[in-house]
């Protein structure tokens, strides 16, 4: 687990009654501006949705510091809030709530789906890339599983213009799901690059 201080948070605010857009600016406003008392960070990034504000924080310090400053500006406007502060769950591609604690039927889905997570998995993911590129290519996703920590295993089809890879990964269901997304991801690069690459002789 990363450091807890070091990961991106959220702060979720539920204002107990609808406030309109124009009070929740000006909320925010003076979160960011207050003469006396706390305020918002520059590197604190706020916004709302109808009666919901949201800051974003690439640490805890900085989000409680928001968050003191957002409650300060909502008390000046007589509004009240139910605030829920969340971490981002990169394993599980999630906000996992932090405060208020989560009820044990909750904690235990939670903990369910971490554990299916980092169920060990093998999948074969097949790719093509054009003769230009190819070495780039698999460059490329051999780095992304080296820094996954899979096991990987790489096969070569080779065609007249394009030479299909075959990845065979093993690892945590979890980092098998990124490492399919990052390929899939540089495929589409890399066919844009021959593209431009064939265009150009």
């Amino acid at each position: 687990m990363t450091d807890t201080d070091t990961d991106d948070w959220r702060l979720e605010a539920t204002v107990d009654y609808p406030a309109h857009g124009d009070q929740l600016d000006h909320v925010i406003d003076d979160s960011r501006t207050a003469v006396e008392g706390p305020t918002v960070g520059e590197d604190v990034v706020v916004t709302h949705d109808d009666n919901k504000l949201f800051a974003y924080a690439s640490g805890r310090a900085a989000l409680d510091g928001a968050r003191a400053a957002l409650e300060a500006a909502l008390g000046r406007e007589h509004l009240a809030a139910a605030v829920v502060i969340s971490r981002w769950e990169e394993k599980l591609e999630l906000w996992r709530q932090v405060e208020p604690p989560l009820d044990s039927d909750t904690q235990g889905a939670m903990q369910a789906a971490e554990q299916e997570a980092d169920t060990q998995v093998t999948r074969t993911l097949v790719a093509s890339a054009g003769r230009f590129v190819q070495t780039e290519f698999e460059q490329t996703m051999v780095a992304a599983a080296t820094r996954l920590e899979l096991e990987y295993k790489l096969v070569e089809h080779r065609h007249l213009l394009t030479t299909q890879v075959a990845f065979t990964v093993t690892g945590p269901r979890h980092a098998v799901a990124e490492f399919e997304r990052e390929l899939r991801a540089t495929a589409r690069t890399t066919v844009r690059t021959q593209e431009e690459i064939g265009f150009s002789l």
